[in-house]
């Protein structure tokens, strides 16, 4: 009797903890549709959305620069981040020594735990100049017109790049070591080479992880907004080149909410709105695409 009572009082503690979770997310979402919706109707969506100037004083929200600008940091982390993750996991499952192991995953997880204004406070000192160097060597060798001054959308990719890195090694080493030992040893009895039953049998096969890994450190990247702000130059404008400043929709939320006030709250709201969907659909996305591949 005791046992059945201890069992539903527990089912009722992880069903409250479960609601709890479901209200936070929902509570969220009204807030911001709430308030971000009615600035968007009086702004207007296709200007908020698709103009290219923001001009609070003269009342002119357009988010399109910050929309571009995330894109292509998170692009660029992605494309900086992703390849150096998997691979590194894939060394760390299937190739690491054991003695160097410990050190190896010790290192990748103390990348996970440093805060981000300290990440960012290594790419303002040690990066920016260093793409400042690079930018004038490109404009000399006449391959760019303008060097910038290192604050670039360039060092802010490469800066997200590397704080995604724990979070898709962690993920994806996970997944590779979840694969059954056997699909591995399967592989090399049809007489496959020991790289070729890692990337053609083992990595396909823990496909799922992979993407799941990759998807948060999306996440994290559209997301950061310290780090970003102290490297990407924070200039409300289209991006023209990568070695020139760039801003995105959290560094704009951020920088301008501490003053914001009326429709300017309204519209940084908004643009969270815009922040929140963009996530959406990247989840929605990536759990199509599961879903197509099970049934494949």
């Amino acid at each position: 009797m005791k046992k059945a009572w201890n069992e539903k009082f527990m089912q009722g503690v992880f069903f409250i903890a479960a609601c709890a979770s479901v209200l936070a997310v929902a509570l969220i979402c009204v807030f911001l549709f709430a308030n971000g919706i009615p600035a968007m109707k009086e702004i207007g969506f296709l200007q908020f959305l698709s103009g290219e100037r923001w001009r609070p004083s003269n009342d002119i929200y357009g988010i399109f620069p910050m929309i571009v600008g995330s894109i292509y940091v998170t692009a660029g982390a992605i494309l900086f981040g992703v390849p150096i993750g998997i691979l590194t996991s894939i060394f760390m499952a299937k190739y690491c020594p054991k003695k160097i192991y410990p050190v190896l995953k010790g290192a990748t997880e103390l990348l996970a735990g440093i805060p981000s204004v300290v990440y960012g406070f290594f790419g303002l000192v040690v990066m920016v100049p260093m793409i400042r160097e690079l930018g004038m060597t490109l404009k000399r060798a006449g391959i760019v017109k303008s060097a910038g001054d290192g604050n670039s959308m360039l060092t802010a990719s490469i800066l997200l790049g590397m704080m995604i890195l724990p979070t898709i090694i962690g993920v994806t080493e996970s997944a590779i070591r979840s694969v059954p030992n056997q699909y591995y040893e399967g592989a090399l009895a049809l007489g496959a080479t020991h790289e070729r039953s890692i990337f053609a049998v083992v990595l396909p096969a823990a496909k799922s992880g992979v993407v799941a890994g990759i998807v948060l450190g999306i996440g994290r990247a559209i997301g950061e907004t310290m780090a970003v702000i102290m490297v990407a130059g924070n200039q409300a404008r289209m991006p023209v080149s990568i070695m020139m400043g760039v801003r995105t929709m959290t560094a704009n939320i951020v920088i301008e909410m501490g003053y914001a006030t009326g429709l300017h709250r309204e519209a940084l709201i908004a643009t969270a709105v815009v922040l929140f969907v963009f996530i959406l659909i990247i989840n929605l996305s990536v759990s199509l695409l599961n879903r197509r591949g099970h049934r494949d």
